[in-house]
């Protein structure tokens, strides 16, 4: 079968034929309909994500397909599901092995792109929004990368949850994106004076923030008294120092958030939170947008989309 691959973090990934994989005890092997892309692969590739497993691996973290083997000891999933899996690695290929208890099944109303393109982008959004910032109706979010794959899901998920919304993104093309999922004001990032913006309309009780460097800076200047800044990643390459005498001063909360680490200490909460964003997508309340579906035989260039910042919303992959 066909991989998308890591063998050195010197050398970009490459498509390599290897065996397929046999589920071992616990594991169940799926035939891949789609891969969901997110800014870690980039990280993965290099070697600098802080869960980079050792080479030769293969790329591609969360996954949709079809259930076609049972490891010993696993009755569910069966044969023949259709189920969505964060596994951490293995979904840019044409199979791959992942924990049976992991999975979940796919509503017949989603189809297999966007349940690719949905776990972690929601999930990262919705536990960050509702866990850590108790974000409440009426105020205002702040959301840096507001184009990106889970910052375009947090303007989504903070209007569905009540709160005015802030996007700023990088030009009219990604402005025009954040606004068709239901921003209430837009900010260029290229143009705007983001501290001075944000100010005049009323200041930030929660910042949304992927992004990192010069960005947080600006969000940190405009937040109100007892923000809750949330440290979502640095897409900017920049991890920003957080001046003490801001957050004293102003009674703010900077507060971490690395939804694939709940996997190791409360997985119940992921689980809780993803039943929870399925009944949304299932009454209509979420749109997942997705820019880009590339093949596997061209995820060089999928990947090359994110790191120039090309795509919008999600990038999947499809063998």
């Amino acid at each position: 079968m066909r991989a998308f691959q890591v063998t050195s973090y010197d050398d970009p990934p490459q498509l390599k034929d290897i065996p397929v994989p046999t589920p071992a005890e616990g594991e169940v092997l799926i035939k891949v309909a789609a891969c969901g892309l997110n800014f870690a692969d980039l990280l993965m590739a290099t070697g600098t994500y802080q869960d980079t497993p050792p080479v030769p691996f293969t790329l591609g973290m969360e996954v949709a397909g079809t259930v076609t083997a049972q490891g010993s000891g696993v009755t569910s999933p069966a044969i023949g599901t259709r189920v969505v899996v964060f596994g951490g690695q293995g979904g840019m290929a044409e199979q791959g092995v992942f924990p049976a208890a992991l999975c979940r099944p796919i509503p017949e109303s989603m189809n297999d792109a966007t349940a690719a393109g949905f776990m972690v982008a929601y999930g990262t959004s919705h536990l960050a929004l509702t866990r850590r910032a108790r974000l409440q109706p009426g105020e205002t979010l702040l959301v840096l990368g507001a184009a990106g794959g889970v910052g375009l899901t947090a303007v989504e998920i903070g209007k569905a949850m009540g709160a005015k919304v802030i996007a700023v993104a990088r030009g009219a093309d990604k402005l025009a994106v954040a606004k068709a999922a239901g921003a209430d004001h837009l900010l260029d990032s290229t143009t705007d004076d983001i501290k001075a913006a944000v100010k005049a309309l009323g200041g930030a009780d929660v910042v949304y923030d992927p992004v990192g460097g010069d960005a947080f800076k600006a969000a940190l200047g405009a937040c109100n008294r007892e923000a809750r800044v949330i440290v979502i990643g640095f897409a900017s390459g920049d991890v920003p120092q957080i001046p003490a005498n801001i957050i004293l001063v102003k009674n703010i909360s900077v507060i971490g958030f690395y939804w694939g680490g709940y996997l190791k200490f409360n997985p119940t909460a992921l689980t809780d939170s993803l039943a929870e964003l399925m009944e949304w997508h299932a009454q209509g309340r979420l749109a997942p947008h997705i820019s880009h579906i590339v093949p596997l035989d061209q995820a060089g260039e999928a990947l090359e989309l994110m790191r120039s910042r090309q795509s919008t919303g999600k990038v999947v992959v499809t063998p």
